[in-house]
């Protein structure tokens, strides 16, 4: 399959609302943009954020998210620029081939088991077949959240998730912004001796929490998680593409063929290949039903 052009998938975000006037509305722009400069924990995905005002926060939404400008609208629908997210996806999209030339060791993570997911798992499997190490970090591991509740890492084809509920019974994905699961998993690398990765692809709490240990990190988010973007601002995130982070799954099909792009080059001993990354561009509805649930029991 080949990649979209630019343009081609510029239009495409707008019309299918991943970018453009989005679903997110403005009064949960405007709220998280406080929350974020109170420091508030659910708002901040781990990272340790200070100085930041209001207006700041939205002044920085405005210029790297294109959400409207004016601290005063609070009410209402809101924006993400096209054209912004592109040029994120650009940058993202050459780090993640830097990854596949070097073959390096890659974390992914996802606090949207609906949505963006199989982007991730697009992108693992495409780093898998390019000579990348994925690995399954501390599967199973425990983590409790602020309410006291237990969760647990999981794994989906390299992809790290949350879970509820018992490891291996009963357990379901999870919609999350904490930053407990990369907690766990940054704690059980050390406690193993083995490295940290040399990139992590994530989103909410997952790179908020790799970000503000020091790592490298490439991140997805929406225009009311501002955390991520003022972690960008601050050299703590490389690259956050704004974008809506839950909209129909199929959807991001063309950004994941325009991710895929700059891995599907490199072979697994980092000669030119252009059949690797055909794993990742199949997409994950395209794989067997037997793998899939075999990842889905990882």
């Amino acid at each position: 399959m080949r990649a979209p052009s630019r343009d081609d998938l510029c239009s495409h975000l707008v019309a299918s609302r991943i970018c453009g006037d989005v679903a997110t509305a403005r009064e949960s722009n405007t709220a998280n943009a406080r929350r974020c400069a109170a420091g508030e924990p659910a708002y901040t995905f781990g990272l340790q954020i200070e100085g930041w005002s209001y207006e700041a926060v939205v002044a920085l939404m405005a210029e790297r998210a294109g959400i409207a400008p004016d601290p005063a609208y609070v009410s209402g629908p809101d924006t993400i620029d096209a054209e912004l997210c592109m040029d994120a996806l650009e940058r993202m999209r050459d780090r993640l081939a830097l990854a596949a030339r070097r073959r390096e060791r890659v974390v992914l993570a996802t606090g949207h088991p609906t949505g963006l997911l199989p982007v991730h798992v697009s992108v693992s499997l495409a780093l898998q077949a390019a000579g990348c190490t994925v690995p399954d970090v501390a599967p199973g591991a425990l983590w409790v959240g602020a309410d006291g509740r237990q969760h647990h890492v999981r794994h989906i084809a390299g992809v790290a998730v949350s879970t509820n509920g018992v490891p291996l019974s009963g357990t379901e994905l999870e919609h999350t912004h904490h930053p407990g699961g990369m907690h766990a998993m940054l704690a059980a690398l050390e406690v193993a001796g083995e490295p940290v990765p040399d990139l992590v692809v994530a989103d909410h709490g997952w790179a908020g929490a790799a970000g503000q240990a020091g790592l490298d990190v490439v991140a997805f988010a929406d225009c009311n998680d501002p955390a991520l973007f003022v972690a960008e601002a601050e050299g703590r995130v490389r690259v956050t593409v704004p974008l809506d982070d839950n909209v129909l799954p199929h959807l991001y099909e063309p950004v994941t063929r325009y991710l895929l792009a700059g891995i599907a080059g490199v072979g697994a001993s980092g000669a030119v290949d252009g059949a690797v990354g055909a794993a990742g561009a199949g997409q994950w509805a395209e794989q067997p039903a037997s793998w899939r649930a075999n990842q889905l029991g990882s």
